[in-house]
């Protein structure tokens, strides 16, 4: 049976879930602390599968091409879900030296049961383009989707 619960999440057969009409991953804890003894294999054969259409936003760039893209917040529920205990930081952030541009790498870091693995990307965003947001949150949501992508998460999109 699924509901409500009086905060507001969704409660299917008696487990919280992200409350998002897309898709839910479960955040019961005591689940979560089960996929940390995974191995990597098949973290990373998890991570690969295909990605829920619903999430996938599409962009339409300046010569009128469409980009397929998982929104960072779909990027980090869906990495919660396959590899809990990840981490990402930031590792550099670079400004042009014609302050047109910011440049950011992430790195995201997975464990299992047999080790972790650590992919680094870059995303850079011009300094004019304020629409939808700070050029530096731009450049560092590029960067994490792109390193998340190098583990499987949505890299298809990048061949359609």
């Amino acid at each position: 049976s699924s509901g409500t619960s009086a905060g507001g999440d969704l409660v299917t057969s008696g487990k919280k879930v992200v409350p998002y009409a897309n898709y839910a991953v479960p955040i019961d804890n005591s689940s979560a602390s089960s996929f940390i003894t995974r191995p990597l294999a098949e973290i990373l054969r998890d991570m690969n599968k295909r990605v829920p259409d619903k999430v996938i936003k599409i962009k339409v760039d300046e010569d009128g091409n469409e980009l397929k893209y998982i929104p960072w917040f779909h990027a980090n529920r869906m990495l919660s879900f396959y590899a809990p205990g990840w981490s990402g930081e930031v590792r550099n952030l670079t400004f042009s030296p014609d302050s047109k541009t910011v440049s950011v790498v992430y790195r995201v870091t997975i464990r299992g049961s047999d080790g972790e693995i650590s992919r680094e990307a870059s995303g850079t965003a011009y300094m004019h383009d304020v629409e939808f947001g700070d050029p530096v949150q731009k450049a560092e949501g590029m960067a994490f989707r792109r390193a998340c992508a190098r583990f499987g998460l949505g890299l298809y999109l990048y061949h359609e």
